[in-house]
Parts: C-alpha cells; structure tokens; sequence
C-alpha cells in the first residue's frame, strides 16, 4: 500500500501528527526542552556495492530553567558504517558508535557513556518526481547508569520518510529537496532509560540543498514526544546535517591534477 500512496496523502498524514502532538503537549505535566543536534558526515565509496561512513555528532539542550537551546552540550558522538547496496531498492548496513552522554534530559542530570551498535535495513519505493522509503533499525545500547553500573538496553525504531526535489525531478548539484518523516521507538525497560516500552516520537519536516554531487547540506525541525514515568517530555529541535561523499579522495585528485598542470606548464 505504500507503494501506492500519493504524496499529498503523505504530507496530509505528516500534518496531521503534527497537530495531534501540539495539542498534546498543551495538556498534562509536561516538559519541553529546545534543542539543537548537528552532525557531520563522511561517506567513502568503496565499489558498486559498498562504502562506508564515518558520522561526528554533537546535541545542545535547554534546561528547566533556561530557554537558551545551546545551554548546555548534552551529547557529542562518533559513528562507523558500513554500507551493502543490495539492490536499487534494498540497502543494508551496520554501524558501532561510542555517544558521550552528560546531563541528557531524557535519561538524567549525570554522565553516561554509551556503546551502540545497530543493523539496519532500508526499502526504497522509488517514484517519478519523489521517493519513500521505510527504515527498520535494531540497536544495542550499553550505557551506564546513575549508580555507575552498565545496562543493556534494546531499542527498535521504524521510520518512513519522503523526499522530493523542488526544482528538479533528480537530486543533483544546484538541487533543493524537501524531506518529511516519522519514527517510532521501541525499547525495553531498564532503569537508565526508563521501563516504558514506548519510547519515542519523532517527526521530521525541512530541506535540503546539493552545492554538489559530494557536499549536501540538510536542516529540519524535529519534534520528539516522550512519554516517562516521570512526566511527558516534548522536544523541540533544529537539525543540521552536512555531508561529503568521497572527500579524500575528492582532494586528491584536485592536488593530482593541479601537479600536472604545474608540470606542464614547466614544459612549456
């Protein structure tokens, strides 16, 4: 059936959560925290169908007391992948990532360093003119907990997304896209992340921008709806993401043939 929906239904449906999620978070013992998450990207091709990535993140929160979105640096990341085209549709890939967690709304006002590993695996239903796709990911969390002991903690997260170029029917250099998506979480119960099954909600809504085939540039609003023991948590936040496929291997052909210019024009 995903295969077959129109994008206005999409966008319509995308909304529509929207809404529910703003009304819920006028009622009840909520908290809302204003957050900031950027992250850098570095794809690497290795053939046809594998490459890999290297992600470094850094997450910035306000408090209770403090509006102030950049108050204090909650999270700061890296992540390795590896990347298996299976097929223009199927994509599968696993990743191991070390998170520095510090006073992270969510979990507590202490340290606790993570461990995560994940496999994915991503469908896509490629369209004229837009593209969906579903994600389903499995992660392993290992972190620690505010009495300095360690958990494991399984968390599952299905997303659908929705990508279309604004001023192109492709993405290519010069391109803007628009980018909308929703997730859910899943996870199982510990003390360090709470003993909710229900873990999250998060939509996204925003655009992106290709300078070139290998520099792409995304910001999004995200709104994530965490139901807790405790009370509900609303997050607000804004998402920069920036990506460079092949950057290495881009410099050195720029040096390479800057060489041979310079040769040649010694000859000369």
């Amino acid at each position: 059936m995903l295969s077959k929906s129109n994008p206005k239904q999409i966008i319509t449906i995308i909304r529509c959560l929207f809404v529910v999620m703003m009304i819920t978070n006028s009622y009840g013992q909520n908290t809302t925290y204003n957050q900031f998450w950027n992250e850098i990207q570095f794809n690497q091709t290795l053939s046809k169908k594998w490459s890999t990535e290297i992600d470094l993140g850094a997450a910035y929160s306000s408090t209770e007391s403090s509006s102030n979105l950049f108050e204090n640096t909650i999270q700061r990341s890296v992540r390795g992948w590896g990347h298996y085209f299976y097929s223009p549709r199927w994509k599968f890939s696993a990743f191991i990532a070390h998170y520095n967690n510090r006073d992270v709304p969510e979990i507590g006002q202490f340290e606790s360093p993570e461990w995560r590993y994940a496999l994915q695996g991503i469908y896509y239903f490629h369209k004229t003119g837009y593209t969906l796709s579903t994600r389903m990911r499995m992660e392993f969390r290992h972190m620690r907990n505010q009495d300095d002991n360690y958990e494991n903690v399984i968390r599952y997260r299905q997303q659908i997304k929705y990508l279309q170029p604004i001023n192109s029917k492709i993405l290519r250099k010069g391109v803007i896209y628009a980018v909308a998506s929703d997730e859910v979480y899943l996870k199982s119960g510990t003390k360090v992340t709470g003993e909710s099954f229900f873990d999250r909600n998060r939509l996204n809504v925003g655009a992106g921008y290709l300078f070139s085939d290998d520099i792409q540039v995304e910001l999004t609003y995200a709104n994530e709806y965490l139901p807790r023991n405790s009370g509900t948590q609303f997050t607000n936040a804004a998402s920069l993401t920036v990506s460079f496929n092949n950057l290495l291997r881009n410099i050195q052909k720029k040096i390479a043939n800057k060489n041979d210019h310079h040769a040649k024009d010694e000859e000369e």
